[in-house]
């Protein structure tokens, strides 16, 4: 693992004068990506296209849909490998990480989709279990961890129940849970209020805004200002394949 990204500075001591700086948690440089439609053609999302994002720190990506929002986010769980240029998470870069270590990237990660995308006929604490099933964990641990991650989220009373069984914010709320229960270092939400009607929208909203100030950091795909304004944070607007940071009370 890389010291730079997996030891916290000590923020009892000042910093000493010419101290390394702590490297970003993600970095994309100069990246160039797209994908191939229907019809068969090229479609390039991103021709130059730089980010950072610091441990902790939470930040929205806007744009309207199909500007190449979730193709920024698939570059960031290795979906998606840049055609030029570097996409780095932690210690895992494009341009050196085999095929194999993909999942070790994504077990730092959580992700969550504006559809949801939960096992149908599983119930909401079943869904959030078989995400530690997947790394390994087994017993005692899943169960108790499991449900540790439904309360948190305020889903504790509906873990019995099945996906066709909860509201839209319900299901929502138990993907957030399934995204969190192996502790990400990142957390990757795609337009996860997209299906919600406003009022569940700000309540799936101010759940992860409390997530990132418990110190998970925060990546968001959205194209709802309203969200935007209503919870600041910084703001980079897609702009014909580049990032350009915006002021959120602009929008």
């Amino acid at each position: 693992m890389d010291p730079a990204v997996d030891s916290a500075p000590d923020s009892s001591a000042p910093p000493s004068a010419g101290a390394p700086r702590e490297r970003p948690l993600v970095e994309i440089r100069n990246v160039a990506a797209g994908y191939t439609d229907p019809n068969g053609s090229r479609v390039e999302v991103t021709s130059d296209l730089s980010l950072t994002l610091n441990r902790g720190e939470m930040a929205y990506l806007i744009g309207p849909t199909g500007s190449g929002k979730s193709t920024i986010l698939k570059l960031l769980y290795m979906d998606v490998m840049p055609e030029y240029g570097l996409v780095r998470v932690g210690p895992y870069q494009s341009d050196t990480t085999k095929p194999n270590d993909i999942p070790l990237l994504r077990r730092m990660l959580g992700i969550v989709f504006q559809d949801f995308q939960l096992l149908p006929d599983r119930s909401a604490y079943e869904n959030v279990a078989f995400a530690l099933y997947a790394t390994g964990k087994r017993g005692k641990e899943v169960k108790e961890r499991a449900l540790q991650a439904l309360s948190e989220v305020g889903l504790g009373h509906r873990a019995k129940a099945r996906p066709s069984e909860m509201s839209g914010g319900e299901q929502q709320r138990a993907c957030i849970a399934r995204a969190l229960v192996n502790h990400p270092r990142l957390l990757l939400a795609d337009e996860p209020t997209g299906n919600l009607d406003p009022r569940v929208a700000d309540e799936i909203q101010k759940l992860l805004v409390k997530v990132n100030r418990q110190g998970t950091a925060l990546l968001m795909a959205t194209h709802d200002y309203r969200l935007v304004k209503a919870f600041p944070a910084r703001t980079l607007a897609l702009v014909r394949g580049r990032l350009i940071e915006v002021d959120p009370a602009s929008l």
